[in-house]
């Protein structure tokens, strides 16, 4: 038989992609969202969670450093994976040894390029506009102690035009994050089960 296998989303802004995930998996049995975790008490993805009636816990960095209350939380919930959606912060190791292999990232360029501590959201976008690259896209990949680092497990290309703003390259890397992500994390769930 198979298992429910829950996840967890972290995100530290807007929350667009884990609005996206969460109604991705509303009819898909056997997976459940079945919390958000933020560590940014101003962003969008809480309301977005509220709206959304989903669990949330808004934490601070010594939560999530200095303690393991963001362990026996995800413990609490009976959490499989977790899946970060536009998280800032380095995995603590407690979070790393307790979830080999089932903590993924998305990240909004084609790693290894552009990717480590500081390039994230716009960083990113304007990085590839200003070395005139013809192609982005975005990297899903496993997490581990680095930023950027652990094992890539898809990416998908999107071409630049000549002369293209950071602002249309963040709007073709958003379609491409909110088309494939939800799929990949699927895939991933179903292997856990």
């Amino acid at each position: 038989m198979k298992r429910n296998v829950k996840i967890a989303i972290f995100a530290s802004g807007t929350g667009t992609n884990a609005e996206k995930i969460i109604n991705y998996f509303t009819d898909i049995p056997d997976i459940t969202v079945s919390c958000i975790l933020c560590n940014n008490n101003n962003a969008g993805v809480i309301d977005r969670a509220k709206k959304l009636k989903t669990d949330i816990l808004v934490f601070n960095r010594a939560n999530f450093y200095e303690s393991d209350i963001i362990l026996q939380y995800l413990c609490q919930k009976k959490v499989d994976l977790i899946v970060l959606a536009g998280f800032l912060w380095l995995i603590p190791s407690n979070l790393i040894k307790k979830y080999p292999n089932a903590i993924i990232n998305i990240h909004p360029a084609l790693l290894p390029k552009y990717g480590g501590k500081g390039m994230y959201g716009d960083a990113v976008h304007k990085a590839v506009s200003e070395n005139l690259d013809t192609i982005t896209g975005i990297t899903i990949h496993y997490v581990n102690e680095k930023y950027d680092d652990g094992a890539i497990i898809f990416q998908k290309t999107v071409k630049i035009e000549p002369g293209e703003s950071p602002i249309s390259i963040a709007c073709k890397v958003h379609k491409l994050e909110h088309k494939y992500f939800p799929t990949i994390i699927k895939k991933i769930a179903l292997s856990l089960q």
